[in-house]
């Protein structure tokens, strides 16, 4: 392990010091300073990505250039002298500054650009954005550009995006971890079933996803490691325009959407709706070796699992943005999204004798039928004391989600019925406080109040008679948490720094109100986080980071409710489970070249009472099987050393490639005592290190015919666990699309997983089980679309017309400088 840490940061401080070797100093001390911000003239917002050129006058070969921040600020170094000055963004009227005398630094202040109607009316690509957008603080993923995603879900976006993984049954990870925190426009997603809700909102209301690894203090603790950021679409175009989307697939497969815009002067209406209808076609197997206690085979078992899940549902959003005064903006907006489905589940059983000669057979099915309905009122105000960034928001939210389930599990002679019902509320208030100070400074400060509420009940009949009591409960789970924010960052010369603290108070109350179990947990935590960044160049920059944070369990981790879909192999929640913290250090180095932009950072996670699954006997058998029962427990101490490396290259203007590679070992610490149904004290030694790594590789390439081609391949490495190993597991999605229409309409034909070889697949070796098991939820999909935009750029630069920071809720300021 030390000869490893030592190869990665010799690897990357060679690499750090090679680029900055190799670049220099920029500038020379005989250049000065150009610097400036750049607003939209109506909003007085500022506008990212706006480009500055300098040129010679009479002369159009670009001497000096840069771009805007997310504040709309700029800086480019050059020589004294005289030099026409020209301010772009696309869709908006150019400013030139015509022979301006440069000789020292140089502030040209605010230059207010003005929508361009007659561009806007065009449809006409003039730049487009990269799909993956690498910046110090996060890495950016840019839905629109993304063909593989067209007439998918949220899922099938995410499972795009640089260091985030999605499993086989649509778990989200980060860097190989699934200890994260999923907003929706920077608020917590109140979703009771992540992985279905995620699967459920479709990949056209998307406009971003945002990946931000360490977090400074003004975003919730929550999220060991890390925080993914789901920004939804909103118009920006003046006027009236729209998208629709029509879809259709195999497994069978369809869906129309809608996204509408009518923006004026004062008020910007948006809304998005849309219906879809999937089949999703699975299966599995599970492999087991029955041992006797003195390690002699007892008997096997095969069981081939067989599921198709289809899910109808119906997603609207719509809301309004009034511009109360130039500086005052109050937004408000429902999402409303209602689903059902329909899920068949059978599980063939085929038992072996010691000599694996075949003894007999069984089956048992499993038909469910799902339904959710989940609705949230949001609202935002931004009141803008001036134009450098002085600003107070403030945004409420109130939602209530239901998810019900009604099964019917046959396996003859015998039947079960099973009803799982949940209702969610939440309601959420936040504030936050921007002050710049000084040159280069700024101060922040809030507050965040989350109080939700979740009943669940669940219950288990067999033949139609009474509920079983050792399978049925009904939850009521409290959670209420009060949190206070401050930070303050600065830059000295080429040096930024931000420093904050966090505090949030956490009061959960978990009831078991069958059988009157209560439990209470209180607590309260400080999260320091700190941030320091160099700017080695106007291409590259440094950067060294810590936070602490936390992961409180919810959802499944603690509904103790039974998995009843196999009777051998089940899972069951733990609602004792205590909160796990982590201690975050993160180091970084970005550089930019002309065609290639490359990030790279090394990370450590130290993390303290850490959740784990463990497999456990139970003690129980059925037809001389023993039950084996899986359950999240806090296993302990848990160590994660990694390093990452991220890129973008355009080799050719009809050519782009973007990857990204992780490596990391985790070091667990921590056993597992408990007692089975026959009184039997068993203790598991769960001690275990592993190394693991996943790559992606994007590539879009312009055919001829103006035809766009994209491959994504992505593979997880092996890793080995404390009870066995996951497999390594390689995947790739391909898709095409022309633009039809004079570039009004675009047709798109997807394949997700063209080798149908997504397999989660392990071994568990136990005392008196070894087991082989391997799991598909999705089998290879075929998936055609059709989009169609009227009074729209088919490549909408984002103009920040939208006065949100990022999606809001969770924003601030910005990184300083």
């Amino acid at each position: 392990m030390k000869k490893i840490k030592f190869a990665v940061l010799l690897v990357f401080l060679f690499t750090s010091f090679y680029n900055y070797s190799q670049q220099g100093s920029p500038g020379g001390k005989n250049k000065v300073k150009v610097t400036g911000k750049v607003f939209e003239k109506v909003s007085k917002q500022p506008l990212e990505y706006a480009t500055i050129s300098l040129t010679k006058p009479n002369d159009t070969k670009v001497v000096a250039g840069g771009i805007t921040n997310p504040k709309g600020e700029f800086e480019v170094a050059v020589a004294p002298g005289t030099y026409d000055i020209k301010v772009e963004f696309i869709s908006f009227k150019s400013t030139e500054i015509k022979q301006k005398s440069i000789q020292d630094d140089t502030n040209l202040g605010v230059v207010n650009l003005s929508e361009d109607a007659a561009q806007l009316n065009e449809v006409v690509v003039r730049a487009e954005k990269s799909t993956v957008e690498i910046k110090l603080d996060k890495k950016v993923y840019n839905v629109g550009q993304d063909m593989i995603v067209k007439g998918g879900s949220v899922s099938d976006v995410l499972d795009n995006v640089p260091s985030v993984s999605v499993d086989t049954e649509g778990n989200v990870s980060l860097r190989g971890s699934d200890n994260i925190r999923i907003l929706i426009d920077g608020r917590p997603s109140q979703a009771i079933n992540m992985a279905e809700a995620l699967r459920q909102l479709p990949a056209d209301a998307i406009e971003k996803v945002e990946v931000i690894t360490n977090p400074s203090a003004r975003y919730d603790a929550e999220g060991g490691s890390g925080i993914i950021n789901i920004i939804l679409k909103k118009g920006k175009n003046q006027g009236f325009n729209g998208t629709f989307i029509a879809s259709t697939g195999l497994p069978e497969t369809y869906g129309l959407s809608g996204n509408l815009n009518y923006k004026t002067e004062k008020l910007n209406y948006f809304t998005t709706a849309g219906y879809n209808y999937r089949t999703t076609e699975g299966a599995g197997q599970t492999n087991s070796e029955y041992l006797n206690p003195d390690g002699t085979t007892k008997s096997f078992l095969d069981e081939d699992r067989d599921t198709k899940r289809i899910r109808k549902g119906f997603n609207g959003r719509a809301g309004v943005e009034w511009t109360i005064t130039p500086s005052t903006f109050w937004t408000n907006a429902i999402n409303y999204q209602k689903n059902t489905g329909d899920d068949r589940d059978l599980i063939n059983y085929y038992n072996y004798d010691a000599a694996h000669n075949f003894t007999g057979t069984t089956y048992r099915l499993n038909n469910a039928d799902t339904g959710s309905e989940n609705f949230e009122y949001t609202s935002n105000l931004i009141k803008n004391f001036n134009d450098k960034g002085h600003k107070l928001t403030a945004d409420f939210s109130i939602s209530r989600n239901t998810d019900d389930s009604n099964s019917t599990i046959t396996a003859s002679p015998n039947f079960n019925n099973t009803l799982n019902d949940q209702i969610q509320k939440q309601v959420l208030f936040q504030a936050d406080y921007v002050l710049p100070l000084g040159k280069g400074g700024q101060f922040e400060a809030g507050y965040k109040g989350s109080f939700g509420d979740l009943n669940n009940e669940y219950y288990v009949t067999e033949n139609g008679g009474a509920k079983d009591p050792n399978l049925s409960n009904t939850l009521e789970y409290k959670e209420n948490i009060n949190a206070l924010y401050t930070q303050y960052g600065f830059k000295v010369n080429k040096f930024s720094y931000l420093f904050g603290l966090r505090w949030e108070d956490t009061d959960i109350h978990v009831n078991l109100l069958d059988n009157s179990d209560f439990n209470t947990k209180k607590y309260n935590n400080l999260f320091p986080s700190a941030f320091i960044s160099y700017e080695i160049s106007d291409q590259s920059n440094f950067s060294a980071s810590y936070s602490k944070r936390l992961s409180r369990p919810r959802g499944r981790f603690m509904n103790p409710a039974v998995n009843y879909a196999s009777n051998v192999n089940i899972f069951q929640g733990n609602p004792d489970l205590d909160p796990s913290l982590t201690d975050k250090y993160d180091i970084g180095y970005i550089k930019k070249w002309d065609k290639v932009t490359f990030n790279t950072s090394a990370y450590f996670e130290d993390t303290k009472d850490v959740f784990s699954f463990v497999r456990s006997p139970t003690g129980d058998e059925v037809n001389g099987v023993p039950v084996i029962k899986s359950q999240p427990i806090n296993l302990g101490k848990e160590q994660k050393f990694g390093f990452e490396f991220t890129f973008n290259y355009t080799p050719y203007k009809w050519w782009k490639l973007n990857s990204n590679f992780n490596f990391f070992n985790v070091k667990t610490t921590g056993e597992h005592s408990y007692t089975d149904t026959k009184g039997n004290l068993i203790v598991q030694d769960l001690d275990n290190q592993a190394n693991s790594w996943f790559a992606r590789v994007n590539s879009k390439v312009t055919l001829p015919y103006k035809i766009d081609w994209q491959l994504t391949a992505m593979y997880n490495g092996e890793q080995k666990t404390a009870q066995g190993k996951n497999l390594g597991q390689f995947g790739m999605n391909t898709a095409f699309s022309k633009d039809v229409m004079k570039d009004k309409g675009t047709i798109a034909f997807n394949i997700s997983d063209v080798f149908n070889s997504r397999k989660m697949r392990s071994y568990t070796y136990l005392d008196d089980v070894n087991s082989y098991s391997e799991f598909q939820f999705r089998k290879r999909q075929f998936n055609l679309s059709f989009t169609y935009r009227f009074n729209k750029p088919k490549s909408e630069r984002d103009k920040n017309a939208q006065p949100r920071n990022d999606g809001g809720g969770e924003g601030g300021g910005d990184f300083p400088g």
